[in-house]
């Protein structure tokens, strides 16, 4: 087959720029890149053999070979795995970032610092080699076939593909490096490189320069066989960024051997910073299954629930059969004790980090919070001890609070745990449903991530005390012995309106507003404002049918409760001016209450026009007065 000229997809050109000039700093990185994919394809070679030994018959033992030619200029880095045929190099290596190369470039900051640990994340560490390298040769065969196929670039626009009869089995990735950049062509270098970040890799990683015999630069051994003991917290980092694809600190190590009826070994991280695809529709979560150190999959579903997904690492267990499937392992049950047994390792870590460290519990509970809590909705099995580590922002300051320290400071007479759903914490907190609450000192959970609506409708609550939103209908606030005392209250409920002017106002606005409210009531949550709107007892949270109206679940919109303050100034004046009749001015006036409230709650007016002319006109009148 003659050669192929292949143009890059759109964005590549600029994703190239971008890794060749912004990460500058960090180019040593290319070549922990290339010597993880060569890890990654001898790792899937090694279980495709298992059940087609034919496949590495000719070549049994797997390695990475490094071969540095200063004569040439330059560094090969090549590996005996699996290999490419012609689809799968064009599809690997003409198509940058897969996972998403708009995402991608939406997730850089221009700090390069934070933007190169993106690189592996969105599977473009390959072309890190272009940091270092003018062009980059890649001469492939994948195991089995009979040919292998040759890909060439300098990484400005297009690549060429042409069919490579003499290629080995595995992939040799050829840098032409820089005139600039030849330190990579010393063996000092490189041994420093490897040592620093690929010291973990199970596979050999050998130099050979020259006629000199190959020399072993890594250990060569899976790190978490290793004693605990052995292993330095250089070597536990490196083998994070190794598995988990990027940069960040891992937060938590945990490494552990289970004994017993079930044998395994785990060594899982939880990130420092929130992976890119956190919270894509699939769910997956990114740990490596083994067994006896040989690589089965990395999407395995049983491992970890999907409330887990962000932790990273590695399970390698012998009682696992070689053979295994991803079908076999849907249904094995050993791997359902593996997950009890990971999970209950994961919650008891975290619960120690919540007690002995809060500040810095703090900042994991920031970043996979929302993660945590679909463990509320969704692992019953489990929902008990997950409640232990939930935190919440709330109305009485900046900490984190826990629901042990909510339901502490209780007031005398508060039956329930009371919360608040929104899209923006200081908007939520600004709410005229908070005020009565805030009067009584009452402590209100601030929730505002999508996930609070449906965990809380079916949460148990914590001890005795039920979960009730400030935003449904009918309150218990006069059960409640606040900061406000008798004698406050009793003040405030003098200085509202007359009963008879209020019965007036409420059957006017009922009138008025038909069929676009459910009902009109005096309110005994409002202090300040005039009106809010609330959803009646057994009606969808308000915040929540927003959501599902955005995310086109729900068209139609529910009929609200509009509550009224009695001793609010204005609220007076329209009660004094309803019990004469009903008006032209009082009919506005109804509608401009209505759509103010359904602004505060983040709704838009229900006739945004109308809405115009009506303010105009009052404000005209208030001029003119």
């Amino acid at each position: 087959m003659a050669e192929e000229k292949l143009q890059f997809q759109a964005e590549v050109a600029r994703v190239l720029d971008i890794v060749v000039h912004s990460l500058y700093s960090h180019k040593e990185i290319f070549l922990r890149e290339l010597v993880s994919n060569a890890s990654d394809a001898c790792d899937k070679l090694r279980w495709m053999a298992l059940t087609q030994p034919e496949l590495t018959a000719d070549d049994p033992g797997f390695r990475i070979t490094l071969i540095p030619n200063k004569d040439a200029k330059t560094l090969t880095v090549a590996d005996n795995g699996v290999g490419m045929n012609r689809d799968e190099l064009i599809e690997n290596l003409g198509t940058i970032a897969r996972s998403g190369t708009g995402e991608f470039l939406r997730q850089l900051t221009g700090d390069s610092r934070k933007d190169v640990s993106l690189i592996g994340q969105f599977g473009v560490g390959f072309y890190s080699a272009f940091m270092v390298a003018q062009s980059v040769e890649v001469v492939t065969r994948r195991a089995g076939d009979a040919h292998g196929w040759r890909w060439t670039s300098d990484g400005t626009g297009s690549f060429t593909v042409a069919e490579a009869a003499d290629a080995a089995r595995g992939t040799r990735v050829v840098l032409h490096l820089k005139d600039e950049e030849h330190e990579f062509l010393e063996p000092f270098r490189l041994r420093h490189i490897v040592k620093t970040y690929s010291d973990h890799i199970a596979i050999p990683v050998q130099l050979k320069d020259g006629d000199a015999e190959p020399e072993t630069l890594n250990e060569a051994s899976a790190l978490w066989t290793r004693s605990k003991d052995e292993i330095t917290a250089e070597q536990y980092k490196e083998f994070y960024h190794h598995v988990a694809h990027t940069f960040d600190e891992p937060w938590l190590t945990l490494h552990t051997k289970a004994e017993g009826a079930i044998e395994y070994t785990s060594l899982l991280f939880v990130p420092t910073q929130k992976p890119f695809d956190l919270f894509q529709p699939d769910r997956k979560q990114h740990l490596r299954l083994y067994v006896n150190r040989v690589f089965i999959t990395d999407d395995c579903e049983g491992l970890l629930p999907a409330w887990l997904r962000f932790v990273r690492g590695v399970v390698d267990s012998p009682d696992l059969p070689l053979n295994v499937s991803r079908e076999m392992l849907q249904h094995n049950p050993l791997l359902k004790k593996i997950q009890n047994g990971l999970v209950n390792k994961l919650l008891g870590e975290l619960k120690k980090k919540a007690a002995d460290a809060p500040e810095d519990y703090a900042r994991f509970w920031d970043v996979f919070g929302p993660v945590v809590k679909e463990g509320m909705y969704e692992d019953f099995e489990r929902r008990d001890k997950i409640t232990e580590l939930v935190r919440f922002r709330t109305t009485h300051g900046e900490d984190l609070v826990s629901f042990e320290d909510y339901v502490g400071r209780m007031k005398e007479g508060q039956t329930h745990i009371y919360y608040i759903t929104g899209d923006d914490r200081a908007a939520i907190a600004q709410s005229p449903l908070l005020e009565g609450y805030r009067a009584k000192g009452v402590e209100v959970l601030l929730l505002t991530d999508p996930i609070d609506e449906f965990w809380v409708a079916n949460a148990p609550g914590y001890k005795d005390f039920g979960m009730k939103s400030v935003a449904a209908g009918g309150t218990d606030l006069a059960a409640i012995k606040g900061a406000e005392d008798d004698k406050a209250a009793e003040e405030r409920k003098k200085d509202e309106a007359p009963r008879e002017d209020l019965d007036s106002l409420v059957t006017l606005l009922k009138a008025t507003l038909g069929t676009k409210v459910k009902d009109v009531r005096p309110s005994d949550r409002l202090t300040e404002s005039p009106v809010c709107l609330v959803a009646d007892e057994g009606d969808m949270p308000m915040h929540l049918e927003r959501l599902l109206r955005a995310h086109k679940q729900k068209d139609d919109e529910t009929p609200r409760v509009l509550e009224i303050n009695p001793a609010h100034a204005l609220i007076k004046h329209m009660a004094a001016r309803a019990t004469a009749g009903a008006s032209p001015d009082l009919e506005d006036m109804a509608y401009l209450l209505l759509d103010q409230a359904r602004i505060v709650e983040g709704e838009a007016p229900t006739d945004p026009v109308a809405f115009g002319k009506r303010l105009a006109k009052v404000m005209a009148k208030g001029i003119a007065a």
